[in-house]
């Protein structure tokens, strides 16, 4: 199955995008097919061995609306490369402001004729002079003639709806457009046949009846309906435009322009013209205009806009950076890896909007209704007329009821129900970092009762380092760190890699390894020296029957029990040691599962470790069921057990064995500084790598699918109401009747107040969760015979307020004063906010980091 990009001209309301559905649906090899009022486009999923896209654009086109390929028609760019996300956005940007343009030009013009019009129709009624030739009864039909003149002014100046709505009517699959040429078409009409009526009564002096006509003429009806709904539409098409204000800003981010080295010299290059392997230059205040990796020098990002992330981030040689982020502070250098649209910048913008053009479950309810709601608002018209007619009203009467009906039930109000707020949601949601495949994914969010959490990367950082090496058989316990280095050189799980870093920090050479075998989950083996050795967990050591001894046991409950992942080495199968190793809970985990636990999610924690380190990081955290000793196979299992107890399940992780049970999961959150397979296999992405952001998204959940329900009440109900007022029902009890005047202004702002409604998503916080950490194992160490341990790390930071820095030579000039401190290890001066970040390796009184800046000639303070 191939899926494409259609986009679709000419939509007008919910029931046009039912119509465009129902005739895609019904070609012979079509799969799935999701149309977008909004976004103006439709994705197709079709066999292409029974059907293409040109069958495809033929049906749609056949009923009335323009349809290409998005692909066919993407403008080719003036170097002949691929055309961009931003160019794509730019176009569709562009033909909007044009149709608003063309909008608000129609309702000013409409709006010019109207005024006189009204006045020589109605001026009489309000006692307003008027010319003897506009309200003597043998002048009447100059008058309706003149009314008649104007009225077709206004009607080719809105003749859009005459043109969609006449042929869609004669097609049977009517729209919004239909109904509102009908109603003011029929009244225009009318009045013409009481203009006839008049001219042959005043021919025969039949006074009488040309009075009669003369007061129903309907004319100022048609003008004021095509007038109101016009404004309705330029006020709908202004508020959309708000929708994707967070989407446009992303777009905006790309920098234009990029510093890079060629022949030996910097130029100054459009960021378009960058390939990979580009060395580009980033100073204090410039954006970095693609993905990259620092190759020379050092700075401080900002990188706020793209991962949510208030704070600056350090970036040295090695570090990655990221395209549209901000270098606030240092120079440097770096090599481009990902430059145009394969920019991490270009791939949230195409997935933010993809995820607008995709339908929330929610909304099959309003696409049921809008499939037969034209229709059936066309049966009542014609039902209410009837029914005064029979009534004896008179035909008046039943022609304005009628008319009434047809002008105050267009669905546009149903049509944007959803779509205004999955838009606005998506963007909301890629501004704090979080990135949303779907409309699905979003909506089902917010119903999970259970959320499983990975341990490692995902509670914890996945950055473990070694704090214990025990040994059994009298060897230093160096001599075991290079061993098990050696033999752990041929895996890339963290703990290995802990290992690794480990032995190379000690200078430790490492001997050659031979006959690596890898067995998932358990442990590893191979062939040191002649000599086989095994590393892994105690359930691996029971399945190769390799002895624990009773002292072993016990040191490897003490390191499970101290949070930390004892693992077990064997030298041709005797055990000779223990390697302990701790990972850092991330900031916030434990108050991030406190607020889940809040909402009432129940928090389960997946993870290979034994029960008692399993355990220790539960008391940490505070998650409610622990499940360890889990093997990477099983945790897609143990997903399918929880859904099926009934649960609705999310699944966090970051890793590749977390891509099964992400897919699993009725709703897969990947964390951002996790695998590219992970990532492909979540329905959503963290930017921040912090839990805290479930916590935000499923918040956001909640209230998207809230305005969504509200914003779906409100379009029933206001046409469940207006309706029946509208055909009359009323009016025998209580004399109160719609005019078609009303009921287009009804309409119109029904639509607009639900698209104002979904656009208070915009004003969402994420909720703030204190940033409390759990030390790592991390500073310098103490040497026993047989034990290495490590000391906790006693570094602190301080936070100053600076007042009166004017320029970077001020910046540059406090943090040189600060940094000349004894005991300050680094410090940090922000200009934008006057702030210092003062890194201490010792405890620094805070007069003396303030006497150190006033002495600089600023003021400040410690915050």
């Amino acid at each position: 199955m191939k899926t494409e990009k259609f986009n679709v001209g000419g939509m007008t309301c919910a029931a046009c995008q039912a119509n465009v559905t129902q005739c895609v649906s019904k070609i012979d090899g079509v799969g799935d097919v999701s149309v977008n009022l909004l976004a103006g486009s439709m994705t197709v999923s079709y066999d292409e061995s029974r059907t293409d896209s040109d069958v495809i654009s033929s049906a749609v086109c056949a009923i009335g609306y323009a349809t290409e390929s998005a692909e066919k028609s993407s403008a080719a760019r003036p170097d002949g490369k691929k055309s961009r996300v931003a160019d794509e956005w730019n176009r569709r940007t562009m033909a909007a402001t044009a149709a608003r343009k063309n909008l608000l030009w129609r309702w000013v013009s409409s709006l010019a004729l109207l005024v006189p019009l009204m006045y020589i129709a109605m001026g009489h009624m309000l006692g307003l002079p008027l010319p003897l030739v506009f309200c003597e009864t043998r002048f009447a039909p100059i008058s309706a003639l003149t009314q008649l003149l104007i009225t077709l002014v206004i009607v080719i100046i809105n003749k859009t709806f005459f043109i969609k709505g006449i042929p869609a009517l004669v097609r049977r699959v009517p729209n919004m457009d239909s109904l509102v040429s009908v109603g003011s078409g029929a009244a225009l009409l009318y009045g013409v046949f009481a203009l006839y009526r008049m001219i042959y009564a005043l021919g025969v002096s039949d006074v009488e009846t040309v009075t009669h006509y003369s007061h129903q003429l309907y004319f100022e009806s048609a003008a004021m309906i095509l007038t109101l709904v016009t404004l309705g539409k330029y006020f709908e098409a202004r508020s959309k435009a708000k929708t994707s204000d967070a989407l446009g800003k992303l777009v905006d981010l790309a920098p234009k322009t990029a510093n890079v080295i060629r022949d030996g010299h910097e130029v100054t290059i459009s960021a378009d013209s960058l390939t990979v392997g580009d060395v580009v230059i980033v100073r204090a205040g410039e954006a970095i205009s693609a993905d990259g990796e620092i190759i020379e020098g050092f700075g401080f990002v900002d990188q706020s806009a793209v991962s949510g992330e208030s704070m600056p981030v350090e970036k040295r040689v090695g570090d990655k950076v990221v395209c549209a982020t901000v270098n606030k502070n240092g120079i440097f250098k770096f090599r481009a890896t990902g430059v145009g649209e394969d920019t991490t910048l270009a791939q949230i913008v195409r997935l933010v909007d993809e995820a607008g053009n995709t339908k929330a479950p929610i909304s099959r309810l309003a696409d049921k209704v809008s499939g037969i709601f034209v229709p059936i608002v066309i049966a009542l018209s014609l039902v209410t007329a009837l029914v005064w007619l029979v009534a004896g009203n008179g035909f008046e009467f039943a022609l304005s009821s009628a008319i009434s009906v047809l002008v105050i039930s267009c669905p546009c109000a149903l049509g944007l129900a959803t779509p205004v707020a999955i838009m606005v949601a998506t963007g909301k949601a890629a501004e704090l970092g979080i990135l949303v495949k779907s409309a699905a994914a979003l909506e089902g969010l917010g119903r999970v009762d259970v959320v499983v959490l990975d341990k490692t990367g995902t509670i914890t950082t996945g950055s473990p380092s070694v704090t214990d090496v025990v040994t059994f058989d009298g060897r230093p316990a160096g001599e075991l760190l290079r061993d098990a280095a050696a033999l752990e050189s041929g895996s890339t799980h963290p703990l290995a890699l802990a290992i690794i870093n480990e032995a190379q920090k000690r200078g430790s050479e490492l001997p050659t390894l031979s006959d690596f075998v890898s067995e998932s989950g358990l442990g590893v083996r191979g062939v040191i020296g002649g000599c086989e050795y095994i590393a892994g967990n105690r359930r691996f050591f029971d399945e190769k029957n390799i002895e624990v001894t009773a002292d072993a046991s016990e040191q490897i409950e003490r390191l499970a029990g101290e949070g930390k992942t004892p693992m077990l080495f064997a030298k041709d199968g005797a055990l000779v040691g223990i390697i302990a190793a701790a990972d850092k809970v991330r900031e916030g985990s434990g108050e991030s599962i406190a607020l889940l636990r809040e909402m009432g999610i129940k928090t389960v924690m997946l993870t290979g470790d034994n029960k008692l380190t399993a355990e220790a990081v539960r008391g940490a955290v505070g998650v409610d069921e622990v499940i360890s000793d889990v093997l990477p196979a099983d945790k897609e299992a143990c997903i399918s057990r929880l859904k099926a107890d009934g649960h609705r399940v999310a699944m966090v992780g970051d890793g590749i064995n977390d891509a099964p049970a992400l897919v699993s999961a009725d709703v897969g959150i990947a964390i951002g500084a996790g695998t590219d397979i992970a990532i492909d296999s979540a329905d959503i992405v963290l930017m921040k790598s912090s839990l805290s952001d479930v916590v935000t998204a499923i918040r956001l959940s909640r209230a998207t699918v809230r305005n969504i329900k509200m914003n779906l009440f409100w379009a029933f109900f206001y046409n469940i109401l207006g309706i029946p007022v509208a055909a009359g029902v009323l009016y025998p009890f209580f004399a109160i009747r719609l005019s078609p005047m009303i009921g287009s202004a009804a309409m119109s702002a029904s639509s607009v107040c639900v698209v104002t409604n979904a656009l208070r998503l915009r004003t969402f916080r994420a909720r703030e969760v204190a940033q409390k950490s759990i030390p790592s194992a991390e500073g310098e160490y103490t040497v026993n015979e047989n034990c290495i341990m490590r000391k906790e790390d006693k570094k602190m930071k301080k936070t100053l307020k600076i007042d009166g820095m004017m320029c970077n030579h001020c910046r540059m000039h406090a943090e040189k004063a600060l940094a000349a401190v004894e005991g300050v290890e680094a410090a940090v001066v922000t200009l934008e906010d006057a702030t210092a970040v003062v890194t201490l390796a010792c405890d620094v009184a805070d007069e003396v980091l303030v006497k150190a800046v006033v002495d600089a000639g600023y003021e400040a303070k410690v915050i």
